[in-house]
């Protein structure tokens, strides 16, 4: 009996998640629900740090997704922010597919790629339902100007967001600039502005998303989310405790958003419950919780594993149908029990 082994590289995984982000965005919506349906085993995330390099860290994400797909795997993703001071993304990663029937590894992904996609896709989805479905703002705020801004920024201007406005705001201003040059479509917005001032970015931002590397809350005027605007919270730490206490709140997964002092951690720490949580992504779409522009609405996603193996799987499947991956046949060896 052969157990076939395949890699994918990062350049076939950039070409076929550029190609359709559409079916990427449409596999990650798929995967929440089956999670929200109980057909995921979802653990929770393994944190390896390290006493000499404290902002540095690699997470072990183990999952499984049933349904339709019946596929397990792990993704081990390193985040040394560190390194964008050297040129390059804090981030690397792979994704390691393990076949349900045997449980042996059948394929090693490059996964910073697919993280990247899959989180621009959970935010995504998330922008339109929390838009009640509508895909136009009149002001769209980055903060934090790196790799996964660029991914969530990307897309939505393929899921077809009509945005008049950008407003693009890092502490290296460079990068907002980089941004506007080279990310930003120009033909798609009235202005795109790089701003040195947070608090600008924030009160006149309709959509406001955070992409940084922060590792405690900055923000703590509420009176910066007084318009009551969509905030993707996406690294998770910017906002403090308070500001969540006012607002409508989704998460992805409320059990693994409450640890690691996340803003919404912290929140249930200061008010001792888990109240101010609205409900989930998933609860969203199918119509068990609602939101309004009463009060600030903020998406926190922890990031779940069965995302990744849902993009990983899809990607594996078209890499291998158009025969874009390397199969190394002999990788295991010792098959006689």
């Amino acid at each position: 009996m052969s157990f076939p082994f395949s890699i994918i590289t990062g350049k076939t995984i950039h070409s076929i998640i550029q190609g359709n982000i559409r079916e990427c965005t449409q596999r990650v919506q798929e995967a929440y629900l089956a999670h929200e349906e109980k057909k995921t085993v979802n653990p929770d995330s393994y944190f390896l740090r390290f006493p000499e390099k404290p902002n540095s860290r690699i997470i072990a994400l183990p999952a499984y997704l049933g349904g339709d797909t019946h596929v397990s795997g792990i993704k081990w993703i390193a985040s040394y922010p560190d390194n964008i001071k050297k040129g390059f993304p804090r981030a690397s990663a792979v994704l390691l597919l393990n076949s349900y029937e045997t449980g042996y590894p059948f394929a090693c992904l490059e996964s910073s790629i697919i993280s990247a996609a899959r989180t621009a896709g959970s935010a995504a989805l998330a922008a339109e339902w929390l838009n009640g479905r509508q895909r136009r703002t009149r002001t769209l705020g980055i903060v934090g100007n790196g790799l996964i801004a660029r991914y969530i920024y990307t897309f939505l201007m393929e899921l077809g967001w009509e945005v008049d406005e950008v407003l693009l705001h890092d502490i290296v201003p460079e990068e907002s600039q980089r941004f506007a040059r080279e990310s930003c479509r120009q033909d798609r917005h009235r202005a795109i502005r790089c701003e040195s001032d947070l608090e600008t970015v924030m009160r006149s931002s309709d959509l406001l998303v955070l992409a940084t590397v922060a590792g405690t809350p900055y923000i703590h005027d509420a009176r910066l989310l007084a318009h009551n605007p969509i905030v993707l919270n996406i690294s998770l730490r910017d906002l403090a405790p308070e500001l969540l206490l006012g607002s409508y709140n989704i998460v992805d997964d409320v059990e693994h958003v409450m640890k690691a002092n996340t803003s919404p951690h912290l929140a249930e720490k200061l008010s001792g419950g888990r109240e101010f949580v609205t409900g989930t992504l998933a609860q969203l779409i199918q119509g068990r919780c609602q939101v309004d522009r009463t009060r600030p609405i903020i998406f926190s996603p922890f990031g779940l594993g069965v995302l990744d193996l849902a993009v990983g799987k899809w990607v594996y499947d078209v890499a291998v149908s158009r025969d874009e991956h390397v199969q190394v046949n002999d990788f295991f060896w010792e098959l006689t029990r």
